[in-house]
Parts: C-alpha cells; sequence; structure tokens
C-alpha cells in the first residue's frame, strides 16, 4: 500500500496540479469579497477540498478497463439516465429544467453528459481513427452526442448543448475529419441550427443569439447582462480596483458575478495584470493535459485527455467570450473559477482520471505518437 501511495505521488503531473491553485484561489478571492451578501465563498470553499480529495483518491484507479465498451456504454447510458430523469424531475431555474435537487446537493446531470460522452468517443475512435476517412465513423459518433444533446437542449440548456457538440466536433477534428467530411458536417451543424431556432429554442434564448450579433441593441433589456460585464471588464484598468472594491459586482449591476460572469468581476478587482496571471494559469493547465495525452499508453488515453482539454477550452472561450460582449450568454461557468459544487466535481474528476492514466503512461517521442494515431 505504501509503494502504491508513494508510486502515485511521485506520478503525479505536479506542475498541472500547481496551475489549478491560481484559478481555484481566484474565484475564492472574488466571491470572498462579497461574503457578507451571500455564502457562496463557505459553500465553495466545502466543493473545491471535496474535489480536490475525489481528484487526489483517482489518480490511484487504474483507468484501463474504460478500453473494453461495457463500462464504456454504462457510463455513457447512466448519462443518458440522467437527462432523462431531469426532464421529469428536475428543477427549473431562469426558465431550464437542468437540476436534480438533492436537498444538500443540486445535481447538473449535462455536466455528467461532457465526460460520458469524452469517454464514448475516445473508446469509439481508439479503434477506428484510421478508418476515419468513411463517414459511416463520423455518423455514428455523431449520434452518440446528438443523443445527449437533444435531451440537454430539451431542458432547455443552450449552453452546455453548445459545449457537447465543441466536444464532438474537436474530437472529429483531432481523429483526422477529411476537409469534404468537414464541410458536410458545418453544412449539416447549420440546418440542425435553423431547426433549433425555428423549433426548440425558447424567446429568450434567440433574444440572446440576436445581442450577441448587436449587443448594444437593447442594453436594458436582453443585452443588459452583456453590457454591464463589458463595463465591468473595462473598468479594471491595469492593476484593478482591489478586492471589494468592483462597484460593478457590488452595486448589483453585474448579475451572476459569482457563476457567468466571474471572469468580469475578477477583471474589475485585479485589472489586465490579473487577467494575464489567471489566462496564463489556464494556459498552463491546457499544456499540461495535453503534454499528458501525448504520452497516453494508448489511443484512448490520447483521446481522453485531448477531450478534456477540448472541453476545458471551450467552456474558457465562451465563458470569456460572453464577459467580454463577444459570444451569446449562455450561462457557461468558467472552469475551477465559477461557483458551483457540480461542474467543480466533473471538472477535478476527468482531471483525476487524467492522472490515474498517467501511472502507466510512455515516454516516447511526440511525432513517434502522432504518427502511430493517425496511422502513419
Amino acid at each position: 500500500m505504501v509503494q502504491k501511495i508513494s508510486k502515485a505521488f511521485h506520478s503525479m503531473d505536479w506542475i498541472l496540479v500547481g496551475s489549478l491553485i491560481p484559478l481555484v484561489t481566484g474565484g475564492l478571492v472574488t466571491m470572498y469579497s462579497f461574503t457578507g451578501e451571500t455564502n457562496v465563498f463557505s459553500k465553495q470553499v466545502v466543493w473545491v477540498i471535496v474535489s480536490f480529495i475525489i481528484f487526489f483518491a483517482l489518480s490511484f484507479i487504474d483507468f484501463r478497463f474504460f478500453r473494453k465498451t461495457t463500462p464504456v456504454v454504462a457510463f455513457y447510458m447512466t448519462a443518458v439516465a440522467f437527462l432523462v430523469l431531469v426532464l421529469l424531475v428536475g428543477r427549473t431555474i431562469k426558465g431550464a429544467k437542468s437540476w436534480i435537487d438533492f436537498g444538500f446537493f443540486s445535481f447538473q446531470p449535462a455536466d455528467f453528459a461532457k465526460l460520458a460522452l469524452i469517454l464514448v468517443l475516445s473508446k469509439y475512435f481508439s479503434k477506428r481513427h484510421v478508418e476515419i476517412g468513411n463517414v459511416k465513423h463520423i455518423l455514428v459518433s455523431g449520434l452518440y452526442a446528438f443523443g445527449l444533446f437533444l435531451l440537454v437542449m430539451l431542458q432547455p440548456d443552450l449552453g452546455l448543448g453548445i459545449i457537447l457538440f465543441f466536444i464532438w466536433f474537436g474530437m472529429i477534428l483531432l481523429a483526422g475529419i477529411s476537409k469534404k467530411h468537414l464541410f458536410t458536417v458545418v453544412l449539416i451543424g447549420a440546418v440542425t441550427f435553423a431547426g433549433l431556432w425555428a423549433y426548440v429554442f425558447k424567446d429568450y434564448q434567440k433574444n440572446r443569439i440576436k445581442t450577441f450579433l448587436n449587443p448594444l441593441a437593447d442594453v436594458r433589456g436582453a443585452g443588459y447582462n452583456s453590457y454591464q460585464s463589458t463595463i465591468a471588464v473595462g473598468s479594471g484598468g491595469v492593476l484593478g480596483k482591489g478586492i471589494g472594491y468592483g462597484t460593478q459586482s457590488r452595486l448589483n449591476f453585474l448579475p451572476e458575478y459569482e457563476t457567468d460572469f466571474i471572469f468580469a468581476a475578477f477583471s474589475e478587482e485585479w485589472g489586465f495584470i490579473g487577467v494575464l496571471f489567471l489566462i496564463g494559469s489556464f494556459g498552463l493547465l491546457i499544456f499540461r493535459i495535453m503534454d499528458n495525452a501525448q504520452k497516453g499508453e494508448t489511443n484512448f488515453e490520447i483521446l481522453f485527455a485531448s477531450g478534456v482539454a477540448i472541453m476545458f477550452i471551450g467552456h474558457f472561450i465562451i465563458n470569456v467570450g460572453m464577459n467580454m460582449g463577444v459570444m451569446p450568454v449562455t450561462g457557461i461557468p468558467l472552469p475551477f473559477v465559477s461557483y458551483g459544487g457540480s461542474h467543480l466535481l466533473i471538472s477535478f474528476t476527468a482531471l483525476g482520471m487524467i492522472m490515474g492514466m498517467r501511472r502507466y503512461r510512455r515516454e516516447a517521442h511526440r511525432d513517434l505518437i502522432k504518427n502511430e494515431f493517425l496511422g502513419m
């Protein structure tokens, strides 16, 4: 047992762990600025501690059993079951039935679905990457993604639906999709979006997308959140206003400062220098994830870690984009920074699984791995 713990300790990617500290701390400090008004800070501290415990616990597990079809299918079907359950008994918040309330803890099944999609696509493409030129595999993988996407959109949750699409699209690009098939995928995406606009999207979701195209068209209505967040980001200047002096947040001009718009709240208090440090920490995290991906023992581990990186990048781009007024407001949290136990647990679970896979990684030149993966 002692030897096993020692091996896990030495195989841990401590640079990756170190990159998480500024992200988590930045979110906690921003929430602490408003401790007197809410208790989100104390709750988030608990979730951070629990998440780190899960992260380190998972680093001891040998995840090679996920190379088999049965556990992956079971994981995927569990995600489907959760998404169906939330439609039946879920709690509606801001027009979306996205949460299952357990009393002491509210769980968002769509977060679990992201991890399930990464797993099933990693398993599927790990055996078929040399056949990616066959459009059948793009369609089959698309059906896996669409099943989860449809259930999420029925809630409706546009933001997490976009993340699921982002994961699938990123992973088929990684698997080596042809340009012809890429054009087909884009065309199908455009047709699907048109159908969603006509029959699925609610009025408030349409307004958010319209606001994205022209953010200042309705600053007192649909564009209010985006407008206030851009003011908060810009008002931070170079060095920021200081911890607890973010007027946009403190005076309640900036909504959802602890979740959707925590980047704007952070920017106002820490300024441009703080934002650079936050982005740098996130960039280091992605770099370490991809470094672990390149040293995966098989294609499955390579794809899984890459899929996790794609998920985090999607979250980061959309959240920062909507805080700066260049993306529609979709309710996407900033990884490791925004308040919320559900997405924090899933994020640390994904990283913990990568650490578990790291224990049996191989040291190989990245070009060798790339050539093997692409079947060259």
